[in-house]
């Protein structure tokens, strides 16, 4: 909705999710002239792992083959002519991480987290990787931040509440936002027919549009 060019990256080699929540089903993406022509949803060019390997196999690969599959992704695919290449990396700071932000020049990080105190944590040794390896942190979202009953209309921070955003306060980054835990968001997740396009008009939508905003801000 704001007039860019954008691809997508799925990093997360041991369980790519690309696929199934832009609804690409069994598709294969082809090649041509030994270049990988991405497969497409959406209006967003996408290259995963979970387009390659059927859904249902482990991948089960040591440090050096994720390396060389992300750098093929990465490097290998016709990507065409973009405005933004995001990269979705899984949990953690593993190899996935490590080499691609020492092969690629990344005009910034966002850090993703639930609001329960182990899970940032996590988040937070992310944030610390980025900014060791010299990547920006755009800033911080809360997912899952909290459940809106759809029957009474009562609120529930089932997993705590503001932890993502304290988290931003606490090491001088934006906070960039909150998503609530809702049905409705994870049934067209996993239908592949994301809310932002199914929705457009919802007050989730609105969410995420707003996340985007102000990161295409950031990107300048």
């Amino acid at each position: 909705g704001l007039g860019k060019k954008v691809a997508i990256l799925d990093a997360d080699i041991y369980g790519p999710s690309i696929p199934r929540m832009l609804g690409l089903g069994e598709q294969t993406p082809e090649a041509v002239d030994r270049k990988i022509t991405p497969l497409e949803a959406f209006g967003i060019k996408a290259m995963s792992m979970g387009s390659i390997i059927p859904g249902d196999e482990p991948v089960v690969w040591r440090g050096p083959m994720v390396t060389s599959a992300l750098d093929q992704m990465l490097r290998g695919v016709t990507w065409g002519d973009l405005d933004v290449l995001v990269v979705d990396f899984p949990p953690g700071t593993g190899d996935a991480h490590l080499s691609m932000t020492q092969n690629v020049p990344f005009a910034g990080a966002v850090i993703v987290s639930t609001p329960q105190d182990i899970a940032l944590l996590d988040a937070k040794k992310g944030a610390a990787m980025f900014e060791k390896v010299g990547v920006p942190i755009f800033g911080w979202i809360e997912n899952m931040s909290y459940f809106l009953c759809p029957h009474c209309g009562e609120r529930s921070e089932i997993f705590g509440h503001g932890g993502a955003k304290t988290m931003a306060k606490e090491t001088g980054m934006d906070f960039l936002g909150q998503i609530p835990l809702d049905a409705c968001i994870r049934e067209t997740s996993d239908d592949g027919t994301p809310i932002v396009a199914s929705d457009p008009d919802s007050d989730h939508a609105q969410a995420y549009r707003d996340i985007a905003r102000q990161v295409a801000a950031k990107l300048g």
